[in-house]
């Protein structure tokens, strides 16, 4: 993504003469507003479902005015593109209604009129009056959170009227949000849409031939609020869905690992080991479980010498011969 429209397969020489650089490449493009307000021209196609209203959207975007080779709103920036809820964080009615015409994966082109963009009075000093403006955007993915939100509040009577597959994929969503956030490095609100996956799942009897469903979703979820508990420093909580984990996955390596590397954190060294050395069985070639291992050998060699230290200087001779804590 980037550069102008003018560098962007759009020539001074094409088309009608006298007619403006977007004039030009209106005429190429996609009427999705009904009243040519909004433009689009797909650069490359997208896969899957189109954005559903009220989604939560990850997008890369760039914004241009005519004849400028750089743009004057961008995020592509940034390292991590902030989630953003259609209706909510998104105030051009044009990038909206473009939002909703795209599939994940999808590069386009707009072009806003005015009363899609910035409107009458534009946005000073940036964006003059009655401007059109040319947005790139890139759809990177998408969650529909008002499915889940409406779920969510409802009574746990209300819920269970629901099939199994729809509390299924409500917590699936909660989960992804909460993948989200985390790799935002924004782990306690991670941890609190994991843990109302948890919930939901919990909450939910299944029949016993549907009961392996429930259980594999409850795995992912106490592995992601282990995880999340060890970054918030929280050892003991990460321990103890760590080892809700193990009750519906014994050899499971991820959670043997999360509950090693917590009891290490926790200076219980030969819990530690006892779990390293189980997930090492899982997974022998495992360059974490390893290191952890090798981590947890210099640690204890380091608690041995102090202990060692500590017991020298308490049976140490005094000067007049006895030792310390004799009377």
């Amino acid at each position: 993504m980037g550069g102008s429209a003018r560098n962007q397969g759009v020539r001074d020489g094409d088309d009608a003469p006298g007619q403006s650089l977007y004039q030009r490449l209106s005429q190429r493009m996609l009427d999705i507003s009904g009243d040519r307000g909004v433009l689009k021209d797909v650069i490359r196609e997208g896969a899957g479902d189109l954005v559903t209203p009220d989604a939560s959207v990850l997008v890369k975007y760039s914004g241009y005015l005519e004849h400028m080779d750089k743009p004057f709103d961008s995020n592509c920036f940034r390292k991590t593109p902030r989630l953003m809820k259609l209706g909510e964080d998104i105030t051009l009615w044009g990038m909206e209604l473009g939002l909703l015409s795209m599939r994940r994966g999808e590069l386009a082109r707009f072009l806003f009129r005015p009363n899609y963009a910035y409107g009458t009075l534009g946005c000073p000093p940036l964006i003059p009056p009655n401007a059109t403006v040319l947005f790139e955007i890139e759809l990177l993915d998408f969650l529909d959170s008002a499915e889940s939100d409406k779920f969510c509040a409802l009574s746990a009577e209300q819920q269970d009227e629901f099939p199994l597959q729809k509390v299924l994929k409500v917590a699936a969503t909660e989960r992804e949000f909460g993948n989200y956030l985390f790799r935002q490095n924004r782990f306690y609100n991670a941890k609190v849409r994991y843990k109302r996956a948890l919930q939901l799942l919990h909450r939910r009897t299944a029949p016993l031939d549907e009961q392996h469903l429930v259980e594999a979703a409850k795995l992912l979820v106490l592995l992601n609020l282990s995880f999340a508990y060890l970054k918030l420093d929280r050892p003991i909580m990460a321990l103890r869905y760590g080892e809700q984990a193990l009750l519906i996955d014994q050899k499971n390596a991820k959670a043997l690992f999360r509950c090693g590397q917590a009891c290490l954190l926790m200076t219980e060294y030969q819990k530690a080991r006892d779990f390293l050395v189980r997930a090492q069985k899982e997974q022998p070639f495992n360059h974490d479980i390893n290191n952890e291992l090798k981590k947890l050998a210099s640690y204890y060699r380091d608690y041995v010498d102090k202990e060692k230290e500590m017991c020298h200087r308490m049976f140490a001779p005094c000067g007049d011969g006895t030792t310390v804590g004799e009377n």
